[in-house]
């Protein structure tokens, strides 16, 4: 039987080494998130989670913190890599997120959040 001490012992080196290894998104995929997540906030729709509306700045302080998250997972090396893994749908229910902005029907928040992104990129000067 294996000793669960040296077992532990394992386990949290492992765990360590992973830890150490994690980097954070790309400073240019990094700056493209915030820059997503400053839009959502000032768009004024409203963002779905769980069956339940919230405010855009709700949603953009939900969503920081999936960020903050997947950095410290090393998860996600894009911006659409962060979209697709974790501003799309709850990590706990698996429930597509939506966004609802006045006047027209709530859409997928991947889909939203993508366009965004599409946009920024656009207005980038030299692209």
């Amino acid at each position: 039987m294996p000793n669960p001490h040296r077992l532990l012992l394992t386990l949290s080196l492992l765990s360590l080494s992973a830890a150490a290894l994690a980097e954070p998104l790309p400073p240019a995929a990094k700056a493209e998130v915030t820059a997503v997540l400053n839009r959502l906030e000032a768009s004024g729709c409203e963002f779905n989670r769980n069956d339940r509306w919230y405010s855009a700045a709700q949603a953009r302080a939900h969503l920081q913190r999936k960020l903050d998250y997947v950095e410290s997972k090393a998860s996600a090396k894009t911006a659409e890599g962060f979209i697709n893994l974790a501003a799309s749908k709850s990590s706990v229910t698996g429930v597509a997120y939506q966004v609802r902005c006045s006047g027209q029907a709530p859409e997928a928040s991947a889909a939203w959040l993508l366009k965004q992104l599409a946009e920024l990129r656009r207005a980038k000067p030299g692209a």
